[in-house]
């Protein structure tokens, strides 16, 4: 589904990202994992067709996404971590401007939108603007625009950040489902290490615009070195250089 070579991003005289080599199959939930800085969030705006990368390549389901960015985009839906979008809109307005955008038909627009505010229980604000919703409830619109046009691949930048327990639960279902019963991707950036741990199949670990190890559970403690059962927050540290918090701390008289 992913296929990224050689992938780079510079700005000014800093990469960002460099020689990233990484492959993402169809019907997987894939993480993507990374102390702040790493080159997630670059790298997951080259994915989708926001920036342009600096060397390299990128497709998805086989369609450059630098040659071809509006029909990769046809394929992809992406949840930012931040979510950006038109406030003096209502929620109902939004969901059929974001429809419209993908091309759906105007007659599965409307049915599509009902469901997706339902679904992501935000009925009772259907009709209400944007910029009276909380940072929560904007997430969880921006999630329901992001699969409106049932995209093949979706890409996710920190999904739980405001989200209650409920709509927590809500998003781990969605990932489930998408790929359980379409054959979709999911590609998950996320520093709750437990959720990655829980939902993906394999993950990557990015330090300094590179990955430093890649696999299933298993495979990252035989690359991590480790001789137990750790976790995935314990070798995550182990691999990133995270280790030596509890010693500035003391060092810190802390």
């Amino acid at each position: 589904m992913i296929h990224i070579e050689a992938l780079g991003k510079k700005f000014g005289s800093f990469w960002a990202v460099r020689d990233l080599n990484l492959h993402v199959k169809q019907g997987e939930v894939f993480g993507f994992l990374g102390p702040n800085g790493a080159g997630k969030t670059t790298t997951m705006r080259m994915l989708v067709g926001l920036i342009r990368p600096s060397e390299g390549n990128l497709s998805v389901a086989g369609i450059d996404v630098v040659a071809n960015p509006i029909m990769a985009r046809q394929l992809i839906g992406f949840i930012p971590d931040r979510p950006y979008l038109y406030e003096k809109l209502t929620a109902r307005e939004f969901m059929l401007f974001t429809a419209g955008i993908y091309g759906l038909r105007t007659s599965e627009q409307e049915q599509r939108a009902q469901e997706l505010i339902e679904l992501f229980g935000l009925k009772d604000w259907t009709h209400e603007l944007v910029e009276s919703f909380s940072h929560g409830m904007k997430q969880r619109l921006i999630m329901a625009a992001s699969i409106i046009h049932q995209p093949q691949l979706l890409v996710v930048d920190e999904p739980m950040v405001g989200l209650d327990p409920r709509g927590a639960v809500l998003v781990k279902e969605l990932f489930r489902r998408l790929v359980r019963d379409r054959a979709g991707t999911v590609f998950l950036s996320t520093h709750t290490l437990e959720v990655a741990e829980e939902l993906c199949d394999r993950v990557a670990i990015l330090n300094r615009g590179q990955i430093v190890a890649i696999g299933d559970m298993e495979s990252i403690r035989k690359q991590a070195g480790a001789e137990g059962d750790e976790n995935l927050e314990s070798l995550f540290l182990m691999l990133t250089g995270g280790q030596d918090v509890t010693e500035s701390l003391e060092k810190a008289h802390l």
